[in-house]
């Protein structure tokens, strides 16, 4: 059975799209902002829990490309 799984998490700004297959679970998200990236919590990543810009550079951090993000407007 294939685990790949895609998803979009969505604010009024920005959109978090997280590929499963690309993550190497180093930890940098959950380390780095654990208000909007929390394996404890689902959905694991909740874009209310930061401003924008603070989660966009986050993002900018993964190393493998997993999450990435897409501003709107």
């Amino acid at each position: 059975m294939d685990r790949h799984v895609k998803r979009d998490y969505e604010s009024d700004e920005i959109i978090v799209h997280w590929d499963s297959a690309k993550c190497v679970h180093c930890g940098k998200c959950v380390l780095g902002l654990p208000p909007v990236f929390n394996l404890k919590q689902h959905p694991w990543i909740d874009v209310g829990g930061a401003a924008a810009d603070v989660i966009v550079a986050q993002v900018e951090k993964c190393p493998s490309g997993a999450l990435m993000v897409t501003r709107k407007g």
